[in-house]
């Protein structure tokens, strides 16, 4: 599948406000804002939530992991031609709450080529960024673990590890997509990511958490296509 940048990713974690009934309807919030605003939106919900979300709107539905395993007897794991059955078209990898080994992600990237299945890798750091980008994932999430939920943008509190970032990925593989998260939660912090040199935003509590995940996700979109336009 391809996703067009400017995107903004959704990962509803685990918070009780993206869970079952209410992941479903949050899944329907985004994709209002999504289509409204013409801009791309993807929702990451838990794997139990992921068939009926999938059903229920158009925009994509991403898996929050899938582990570098093919069918056979792997009790507990995260089967990617499973995931693609419930409906997801792409998965989070390396997420700071769910991180793998190089040789694991690098596996779970190929695992995804074959079954023609999105791949975006969060990395930590600038050099991490770097080495994953070489392992030429469809989409690299830039994230600073310790800026994750705490409404402290990354854009803002650290804005040069943003630029190194987009720097040295773009010197290993240009034409990859990035994107940054963590503490992401106002349209101005969506604006100075993308003027850092991001094509989007991973985000969780911003959206998950808000009064009016609705209207908080209008003003991202809104954001965005002002900085395409500038």
């Amino acid at each position: 599948m391809n996703l067009q940048s400017p995107l903004i990713i959704i990962n509803f974690k685990t918070y009780l406000e993206s869970s079952g009934k209410r992941a479903l309807e949050l899944a329907t919030q985004v994709e209002k804002a999504s289509k409204e605003t013409g801009v791309c939106m993807v929702v990451v919900p838990q794997a139990i939530d992921i068939a009926k979300i999938a059903q229920t709107v158009e925009i994509p539905v991403f898996a929050q992991h899938s582990d570098p395993i093919k069918p056979g007897n792997s009790t507990g794991h995260m089967l990617i031609e499973a995931l693609k059955e419930a409906g997801a078209v792409g998965t989070l990898i390396n997420h700071s709450e769910r991180q793998l080994r190089l040789i694991d992600i690098e596996t779970t990237i190929t695992l995804c080529k074959e079954q023609k299945f999105v791949s975006c890798v969060c990395a930590n750091n600038p050099l991490v960024s770097a080495a994953v980008a070489a392992l030429n994932p469809d989409i690299t999430s830039m994230e600073p673990p310790e800026l994750i939920g705490t409404g402290i943008s990354v854009s803002k509190a650290k804005p040069e590890v943003i630029t190194d970032t987009a720097r040295l990925v773009s010197q290993v593989n240009p034409k990859m997509p990035l994107l940054c998260g963590a503490g992401i939660s106002t349209a101005e912090d969506v604006t100075i990511a993308l003027k850092l040199g991001t094509q989007g935003v991973l985000v969780a509590s911003g959206i998950v958490k808000a009064k009016d995940p609705y209207e908080v996700l209008v003003g991202f979109a809104e954001a965005t296509n002002k900085a395409q336009s500038a």
